[in-house]
């Protein structure tokens, strides 16, 4: 039971006059919540293992059974099922536009993410994440092939545009996805415009890639003095005891610059600026 004060105002005596509202412990719910707190802040299952939630959670509800992580785990599981079975039937006879991209990581591993947009009936523009893959090669077939998968997993079947980026690969996959598609009853001009170019990108893309080059072309004419000072940072980051003894000559000399010694990235031009501007503060 919680005392909630009384809008009218009223008084009793000295006293606010209060209404009593009953507050029921439902289990299930804790528990489904404790879900959603996994998986929106991305949290490890054996978090549910540690000793300060724990104690935080049995002096917030000392009735909450905590579930282990493998509990945790299998209701996540469930969770996914249920909203991947809610999506399915949002998507149901709805034109989609899908947008995709891969990329490789720092480890060399290909990866894609296939995104959807779509306006319902009540002309609200929505955006889902379909799928986040891990793929072999960024061949145009393989492209097509790994998109094709996912629509026939989702029963996708009435496609307005894609919009893919301008290399040559992706001309391939479109390709691919109209020989799928040829004989889809829902098809608009017989996929004539089913390519939408990533305009956008390419001009960021470009327009940042040329500004790296004439930055990279400019700075040939100091680049005796750029590849000592990397040179110099190189070595005092190199290891800790190298880069404490620095602190230390930084502060018997009364250097009162805060700002740390970072190395430059050969495709960021603005990460040569950074490099630059500590070392000339020391």
């Amino acid at each position: 039971m919680v005392l909630e004060p009384n809008k009218a105002g009223g008084e009793l005596g000295d006293r606010s006059v209060g209404t009593l509202k009953a507050i029921s412990y439902d289990y299930d719910e804790c528990k489904q919540s404790l879900v959603k707190m996994v998986i929106i802040d991305e949290l490890p299952f054996n978090f549910m293992e540690s000793k300060g939630f724990r104690l935080f959670s049995k002096t917030l509800q000392p009735k909450f059974d905590i579930p282990s992580r493998f509990t945790i785990m299998r209701d996540c599981l469930k969770l996914y099922v249920k909203e991947k079975e809610r999506l399915k039937r949002a998507l149901e006879g709805q034109r989609l536009y899908l947008t995709t991209n891969t990329w490789t990581s720092i480890q060399n591993i290909n990866y894609m993410s296939l995104t959807t947009h779509w306006i319902d009936n009540e002309w609200n523009l929505h955006k889902i994440i379909l799928n986040f893959y891990q793929v072999s090669n960024h061949i145009g077939e393989t492209i097509g092939q790994v998109i094709e998968n996912c629509l026939l997993y989702w029963g996708i079947d009435k496609l307005l545009t894609i919009t893919i980026d301008n290399a040559s690969s992706n001309s391939v996959t479109i390709s691919y996805l109209k020989n799928v598609m040829k004989d889809w009853p829902t098809n608009i001009l017989s996929n004539e415009h089913l390519h939408v170019r990533c305009c956008a990108h390419i001009v960021v893309r470009c327009c940042a890639h040329i500004v790296n080059l004439i930055v990279c072309d400019g700075l040939k004419e100091i680049n005796v003095s750029v590849v000592k000072i990397r040179n110099a940072i190189r070595f005092v980051r190199s290891s800790p005891s190298r880069l404490l003894a620095f602190k230390k000559c930084a502060e018997k000399l009364h250097i009162e610059c805060k700002k740390s010694l970072c190395l430059d990235v050969a495709t960021w031009w603005n990460s040569i600026y950074f490099m630059l501007e500590a070392p000339e503060k020391f």
